[in-house]
């Protein structure tokens, strides 16, 4: 049986980002690699996926204008998505990938697409997170 764990822990490692949280129990990791603009990404093990999730802003105010700007960016966005949590108040971008078959270059494409949104959609983010 393979460690899903481990392999993904291993290419995190591989891809130079640094792991500020490691728990083999829950199978949770919590990385970073500031200079994509990737902190505090959440890294979670729960076969048969791969769960990241990263916060991106709250929202203060339910602004049509915002929901629907995050949407239409959504479109562009490679892999994962914009959404809301559990609580509606807290932005954050997610993305799932199959487990089994995991490799390097799917969890690269995924980390890269996060770094392509945050250096290319900051601004936005900034104006909305003052909403």
């Amino acid at each position: 049986m393979k460690d899903h764990f481990q392999i993904t822990k291993n290419y995190v490692l591989e891809l130079n980002f640094t792991i500020t949280y490691e728990s083999r129990e829950e199978e949770v990791l919590v990385v970073q690699k500031e200079a994509f603009g990737i902190k505090n990404l959440i890294i979670g093990v729960a076969a048969p996926i791969l769960i990241m999730e990263q916060f991106i802003f709250n929202i203060n105010s339910q602004n049509e204008k915002v929901f629907r700007n995050l949407l239409q960016k959504n479109r562009d966005i490679i892999h994962g998505a914009f959404c809301l949590d559990e609580s509606g108040k807290r932005v954050i971008f997610r993305d799932t990938l199959q487990i089994e078959n995991l490799d390097l270059n799917e969890l690269k494409g995924s980390l890269n697409s996060l770094s392509l949104l945050m250096s290319e959609y900051s601004d936005k983010i900034i104006e909305f997170s003052k909403y």
